[in-house]
């Protein structure tokens, strides 16, 4: 099998010293073994894509001197395939509608179990409000996985990490799944799909069998697991990598435009300086 690995950045900002470090990495393990580097566009969330930053994508990479194999990957573009994989978890009876507000879920966390996380990968912990409650998708903000029955059809799953921080085999359980991870939302009233369904069916649709991405995701791969497993679809290999930081020690962010990939090309950075200041 191709080692194939992607780079998949949302068209809602600049690039970032960040970026470049999982871009570079994913693209050179991909080139050092003969594999496939593909890119994809992760546009799902239309009211903040822009396509001006999905072109400066495309010229921040090329700069960088990478390449990527066959045609870009948008997501906007495959929406029914992602709502027909959501139309199945409902028939298999694995969803429920939810109609609570942040703000009621908020309220609704405040007394959690005594020991029990507040947040999980996907935020904060939903506390179940509307899992009995059935309501009309048409009156719904969000679809939600049930995790409960999730488990139980889905287990067992594991996924295999080559990171250098977390290597190893990782099996799910289903008290981990329950206790840290929750109902999560599968698909929203304005978006067909939320980010974890959406990046399984991507990864499946292109082949992708590394996933090389930052360790601030490494925690939601469980959630990626699961949906594979409930789906009958391939777990990648994963490659979680550490962040490339400012000099506080926070994670860079699109709204950090002062690392921003286009400022340090105008100030006369070459590619080779990206590499050196990115540790590659």
């Amino acid at each position: 099998m191709t080692f194939t690995t992607r780079f998949a950045p949302s068209p809602t900002g600049p690039l970032h010293l960040g970026h470049a470090y999982s871009a570079l990495l994913a693209h050179d393990m991909a080139r050092e073994v003969g594999g496939k580097f593909l890119l994809r566009i992760d546009d799902l969330d239309q009211s903040r894509a822009r396509p001006e930053w999905e072109q400066k994508i495309y010229d921040d990479l090329t700069w960088l001197g990478l390449s990527w194999d066959g045609p870009v990957r948008r997501q906007s573009e495959h929406l029914g395939e992602y709502a027909t994989a959501l139309a199945h978890l409902r028939d298999l009876g694995l969803t429920f509608e939810c109609t609570c507000s942040r703000r009621d879920i908020i309220a609704a966390s405040n007394a959690p179990q005594e020991g029990a996380p507040l947040f999980g990968p996907d935020g904060r912990i939903y506390p179940g409000t509307c899992r009995a409650q059935n309501h009309p998708e048409k009156s719904a903000t969000c679809t939600r996985l049930n995790i409960q029955r999730a488990a139980e059809l889905g287990l067992p799953a594991s996924f295999q990490e080559t990171g250098p921080k977390y290597a190893g085999s990782y099996p799910l359980t289903a008290d981990d799944l329950i206790q840290t991870i929750g109902d999560v939302v599968l698909g929203r009233r304005n978006m067909t799909a939320s980010y974890h369904l959406s990046v399984v069916l991507d990864d499946v649709a292109t082949g992708v069998t590394q996933v090389i991405r930052g360790e601030d995701l490494f925690e939601a791969t469980r959630i990626h697991v699961l949906l594979q497993s409930l789906l009958n679809v391939p777990t990648p290999s994963y490659h979680h990598h550490s962040l490339i930081r400012d000099p506080q020690g926070k994670r860079l962010a699109k709204r950090d435009d002062a690392r921003a990939l286009s400022k340090y090309r105008n100030e006369g950075a070459t590619p080779a300086d990206i590499r050196n200041f990115v540790g590659l």
